[in-house]
Formats: structure tokens, sequence, C-alpha cells
């Protein structure tokens, strides 16, 4: 008697207790390799395994360790990220609205990255960093937002001023001269440094700012995080063996 292939699945655990039922079976098949195995197997969340197979699923399962290939997952989920931030910018520039499926996007976008850059694994650690980008790429979506306001509030904060007295010599008088002057290297790091940390700020203050709806803008948040979460975590085996496979009854 032979078993039919499975389809490689090891997503869901099975209890342990549930596996040492298993009663040993003639001809199992490896669903890994898809061999047969003639002599014992393990039971990898409900599926059999063969020796060999079953030390690679194990290694593979493990969160790979080491700066390399965690600067490697953060590069290949920070290009997601801005990728995801363009589309997000988008979505809201030209429909007015935040879509929740753009934000969930976003986060299959980056914790596809951030697994892709870790080899197919994950872990903790590439968990929050999957997470802290994610989150990230909302807030730089609203950053081009925030420099639209600003530059359609000037002109009639200007108008204000005049009105309340100034005149546009006078405005022009006491603007500095340093003012049309490019940034120094200083100053732009300076610059970009106060950018970046706006980025990180902004989601929060548009669901605090934007009470009682700013609380769906944090719940399209927090759904894209959870599956930048889901995407990128190390899978829970549950492996039991090595059971023995029966030798044939004679008739």
């Amino acid at each position: 008697m032979s078993l039919e292939p499975k389809t490689l699945q090891f997503d869901k655990a099975v209890p342990a207790a549930a596996a040492s039922t298993l009663a040993p079976a003639e001809g199992v098949a490896c669903v890994v390799c898809q061999q047969s195995i003639t002599n014992q197997y393990f039971d990898i969340n409900g599926q059999s395994a063969c020796d060999r197979c079953r030390d690679q699923v194990a290694q593979q399962a493990e969160t790979p360790k080491g700066l390399g290939v965690f600067a490697r997952a953060g590069l290949f989920g920070l290009g997601a990220a801005i990728a995801g931030a363009i589309l997000y910018y988008a979505v809201i520039a030209i429909t007015d609205f935040e879509i929740g499926l753009v934000a969930i996007a976003i986060g299959f976008m980056v914790g596809w990255g951030v697994r892709k850059g870790a080899g197919e694994r994950g872990g903790r650690r590439f968990q929050i960093l999957a997470v802290a980008l994610t989150y990230w790429a909302v807030g730089l979506a609203y950053t081009p937002l925030v420099f639209q306001q600003i530059a359609q509030d000037q002109p009639s904060q200007q108008a204000a001023a005049t009105t309340n007295g100034s005149t546009p010599a006078t405005a022009e008088a006491s603007t500095p001269e340093s003012a049309a002057e490019p940034l120094s290297a200083a100053g732009l790091v300076v610059a970009l440094g106060i950018v970046f940390a706006m980025t990180f700020a902004l989601p929060v203050l548009v669901v605090f700012g934007s009470l009682p709806s700013g609380l769906i803008s944090g719940a399209i948040i927090a759904f894209g995080m959870q599956q930048a979460w889901r995407m990128t975590g190390a899978p829970h085996l549950v492996i039991s063996g090595p059971y023995r496979i029966a030798s044939k009854m004679a008739s």
C-alpha cells in the first residue's frame, strides 16, 4: 500500500499527541522529496518526511542569524516600502480616499521583500523589521500631502499678513538673504533628518488629529502591519518520530 504525495504545507501544526497515534504505514512517501521511505519516517505537522528532509525542513524553519542577512532583508524591505508608499500616495491623491486594501498591499509588499532578502525564511526580528517598514511606508505616503497642504496655506497666510498692516516691501525686507541660498551639507542633513522624523510621526498625527474618523486610518495601518508580521514569521513545526515502517505481512 502507498500513500499519495501531499502538497508541501507546514503552516498548521498538529499536536504531538495526535501525531504519535498515527499507525505505521508501508511504502510511505516523503512529502518533500517524494521519495519512497522503506525504513523509518518523521511526522512534521501531520505529514511524513524522510530523515534527510526532516533536517532540511527544521533548518529552514530556524531564524537566520548574522548582520549580513538582516541588512539584505532590510534593503529588500526598504525598496518594497518605498514602492508601497508611492502606490498609497497615488491612490489617495487620485481618489481622495484611504483604501484599506492598499495598506494591506503595502504590508504584503514589505513582507515579501523582507522574506525574500532573508532567503525565504523568517523570525521575530524580521517581523519587527517588516512592521516598522510598513508603518514608515504609510508615513512616507502622507508626507507629500503635508507639503502640498503647506504650499496651499502659504498664499492665505501672506494675504492675512498684508491685511494686518504688512506691506509687500516690508515682507520682502524681512526675508533673510540667506533663504535664497542653497543649503549647506550640514543643513541638508538636518532637513532630511526632520523629514525622516516627520514620516514616523505622521501616522500618529493623522490618527489622533482627525478623531473619531482617524480610527479608520488607524485600523487601515494596523491591517497592513499585521499582514507584514504574518508573512515574515518563522513556521511553527511539530516534529515527532522516528516511526518504523511496518514490514509486509505474509498473506
